[in-house]
């Protein structure tokens, strides 16, 4: 059997050669660095196969130096790094790693609500600085309460709702915002569903959890941000350009809002000179929500079922574009 060729452009855990070896001659990218569009477009133009990063620019500048690409396996649950229409158009299979990332980034968003309002990374520094040195003070380093507040969701699939999961055990009025309604999961979730206006205006504390598109992009702005209480918290583990940048550090220098907690950013890794780095009432995460080694060995082994599936022949168990005929994948 002639092997296809394969390209990892990162190093991951758990990485499964020896099942992928069967099929796939595999090629790494063993720099900790994200590989630019040209050092993409060299390493794979002749390859078949290639497991991607979300940082990974696969437009279609570079998917069209890959003259004989085939699959793509996503090492992320979202492809918004990937032009979907132009490997529809060159009939390239793309996959992805749902489900497996859910509660890990839910569990991050709870680690950024209750570290942004309980001021935990400020209160960490103060004693590593040896600035605690006056014992225990009734007005030291106060911050806001999680517990029977009004939570809004911003995106209702599989993380909003593991979130909403969350907040029932604090307690939480929970209200909901999303391009499809879950009628079926309002009692269980003591959810509410309401407009984003509606959400924006009550809720204390807002997180967000939509894919970036289209309609997404800059989905929070100055008009949005201007409606929000000025108590509130803005936490984003989904994608950095959902919220315009410049508009949330205007509303956190302005007061509008009180604080955030992120782990995406318009730009990645987020500039030094970002205003955000130097403010207290914002905590900030590299995007790792899905950093845990228990999920990012799940990823793993979920590309590279995904990767075997399409060796055989078959359609792979997670595309996020058109499934093909079979025996397109044997030709």
């Amino acid at each position: 059997m002639n092997k296809l060729k394969l390209y990892i452009t990162r190093e991951i855990i758990n990485p499964m050669y020896e099942q992928l070896a069967e099929y796939y001659e595999i090629e790494v990218n063993k720099s900790n660095k994200p590989l630019s569009v040209d050092e993409l477009k060299d390493k794979i133009k002749d390859k078949d196969a290639l497991i991607s990063m979300l940082s990974d620019p696969l437009g279609r500048e570079v998917l069209s130096a890959a003259k004989k690409l085939r699959i793509i396996s996503q090492y992320a649950v979202g492809y918004d790094n990937i032009d979907l229409e132009y490997a529809n158009k060159r009939g390239i299979t793309v996959t992805n790693t749902p489900d497996v990332l859910t509660e890990t980034t839910a569990d991050i968003t709870w680690a950024l609500i209750l570290s942004v309002s309980r001021r935990i990374c400020e209160a960490d520094r103060y004693v590593k600085n040896g600035l605690w040195t006056e014992g225990w003070g009734p007005k030291l380093l106060l911050g806001r309460d999680v517990y029977g507040k009004i939570l809004g969701i911003i995106g209702f699939g599989r993380i909003g709702q593991a979130v909403a999961r969350r907040a029932v055990g604090f307690n939480m009025r929970i209200l909901y915002y999303s391009r499809n309604r879950r009628i079926d999961l309002e009692n269980e979730l003591k959810a509410e569903y309401v407009d984003l206006d509606t959400l924006l205006k009550e809720s204390d504390y807002i997180t967000i959890h939509t894919p970036l598109t289209g309609q997404t992009y800059h989905l929070l702005g100055e008009r949005e941000f201007k409606m929000m209480k000025k108590t509130a918290y803005l936490i984003n583990t989904s994608r950095g350009k959902v919220i315009d940048e410049k508009a949330l550090i205007k509303a956190l220098n302005e007061g509008w809002i009180s604080g955030a907690g992120l782990d995406v950013f318009h730009n990645e890794p987020i500039e030094i000179d970002n205003p955000l780095l130097k403010m207290d009432n914002v905590v900030l995460t590299p995007h790792i929500g899905s950093a845990s080694i228990e999920t990012r060995t799940r990823m793993a082994e979920v590309v590279a079922q995904n990767l075997i599936a399409f060796a055989k022949g078959l359609n792979p168990p997670n595309m996020v574009n058109v499934k093909r005929e079979l025996d397109e994948n044997k030709k």
